[in-house]
């Protein structure tokens, strides 16, 4: 056993030792933790920011936003314990007079313990360290393991020593907290037989062979794997005729935010056959700048993905150069042209994930021909509408809402809210679950539900006594009662 694997299994150890405190404390003393750590963040926001410019070359103004992202999901999960219905408590009282006679029934979600979670190389601070995944576990009482990711790796573990000592002055138990690195140490971690579930933002390809070998443990554990999303958006001819530019100008802003390196980057647009919209999306795309990638292996990715696409039968370039040399020069914005009939013949070689400022401008003769190619194309994190007031695009709203997990109309889906109502996740390989992992739905994917069956009150949580001590919102007896 290499030192490594040995510094590991006491990582683990010292987790599972956590769990035990963490799944006793109050929803109340896991907000303050939570809390004390957005307030760490925050407080240490310069210092953060130029480590994360160094290594991402994002740029302050990106990243300081994105340090205020990191620092209010932290705090909107604190408010999502303490308002309480993320427990989905349920009461059935006892009735012996039914037919078969009903015992009491009390159910609860519970936290399951130590998780792991790989960070993201397009979202240093929100999907990383202190991220979505560290925050929604921490919430319900899991502890957490973070494989820092090797493009932020200074960031990771200087965003590690401040999350610790924000914990530890909080009062939360040793173990709580901790942050591994190196492919083999992440490997290892989801086989560890401590770690109960495993979060990850990533390619598809590493995405699926972590979530292969979560499957193939002795005890398999859930992977919440995001992976791959080409984020279709379909634009009738109404909504061309009416605002053509708008819609070229919105689209080259938005394909080529961060350098196109969004999860939610638009990869795919579908247009009607004959328009100009290509010419305006040329002309909205000419002037913007070259922009360095994350990593080097991201920068060496995007010219190849560039030149599978190009060499394509079928496909015109409409704008930039598939010619690119991104170490040295930074990615440029390229646009691709085909029709819907050639994604039919080759979805497989058309209908795939480009890292970096790029989009594919797709023309569909019908909506017969678009309600075919649109069944072509993988799950998705998400699915857009560009149409008029009073078109019937209802037909097309439900077949999104069968490959995406949000659905969007009149916007753009680069940019992703936190809030309660949030859905990020979709259909594979968009996702690996059905969960989301932003908003506060996130915290359901490190829980399970535990159902106690005439239980002295003692050994109950406060949600599930009758006189509801905490206040929140539960069914009693089949209805929904807020206090």
């Amino acid at each position: 056993m290499s030192t490594a694997t040995l510094d590991l299994t006491a990582i683990t150890a010292a987790a599972t030792e956590a769990a035990k405190v963490t799944a006793a404390a109050s929803d109340a003393e896991r907000a303050a933790w939570l809390t004390a750590v957005a307030d760490a963040l925050d407080a240490n926001v310069t210092e953060l920011v130029a480590i994360a410019d160094s290594e991402t070359s994002l740029g302050t103004v990106r990243l300081t936003g994105e340090v205020a992202r990191t620092s209010g999901q932290l705090r909107l999960f604190a408010n999502v314990i303490t308002e309480g219905s993320y427990l989905e408590a349920v009461i059935d009282h006892a009735d012996p007079a039914s037919t078969p006679p009903k015992p009491d029934l009390r159910r609860i979600l519970r936290p399951i313990g130590p998780v792991a979670v790989f960070s993201a190389s397009n979202f240093p601070f929100a999907f990383s360290v202190a991220g979505g995944d560290t925050a929604s576990a921490l919430a319900v009482g899991c502890p957490v393991v973070v494989k820092a990711h090797s493009g932020h790796l200074r960031l990771s573990e200087r965003t590690a020593e401040i999350v610790g000592e924000a914990l530890a002055k909080a009062g939360a138990p040793e173990g709580i907290f901790a942050l591994v690195s190196g492919r083999e140490a992440g490997t290892a971690l989801v086989q560890d037989p401590a770690i109960k579930a495993v979060g990850f933002t990533g390619s598809i390809p590493g995405g699926r062979a972590l979530f292969d070998l979560a499957a193939s443990r002795p005890e398999p554990i859930p992977f919440y794997g995001e992976l791959g999303s080409l984020n279709p958006v379909v634009i009738t001819a109404d909504a061309l005729a009416e605002r053509g530019q708008q819609l070229a100008a919105g689209l080259a802003g938005s394909f080529t935010m961060g350098a196109g390196q969004f999860c939610t980057k638009p990869g795919l647009v579908f247009i009607p056959a004959g328009t100009d919209f290509a010419s305006h999306l040329a002309e909205a795309s000419k002037d913007k700048p070259t922009a360095a990638m994350l990593t080097e292996r991201i920068a060496e990715a995007y010219p190849d993905g560039l030149r599978s696409v190009a060499d394509q039968p079928g496909v015109a370039v409409v704008s930039g150069t598939v010619q690119q040399h991104s170490l040295a020069d930074g990615a440029a914005p390229v646009v691709f042209s085909t029709s819907a009939a050639n994604v039919l013949e080759r979805p497989e070689e058309l209908l795939e994930e480009c890292f970096g400022p790029t989009t594919l401008l797709i023309e569909y003769a019908n909506q017969e021909e678009l309600s075919a190619a649109l069944a072509k194309v993988p799950g998705s994190l998400t699915g857009t509408v560009h149409a008029q007031p009073g078109e019937d695009v209802s037909a097309l709203v439900e077949q999104l809402s069968g490959l995406a997990g949000r659905v969007l109309f009149d916007g753009w889906p680069t940019g992703v809210a936190v809030n309660w109502a949030q859905q990020h996740g979709g259909p594979y390989p968009a996702t690996t679950s059905l969960f989301t992992s932003v908003g506060a739905t996130a915290v359901r994917r490190f829980q399970r539900p535990v159902a106690y069956q005439d239980a002295p009150e003692a050994v109950l949580h406060p949600a599930l006594h009758d006189a509801n001590p905490l206040g929140i919102p539960r069914r009693v007896d089949g209805v929904l009662k807020l206090s």
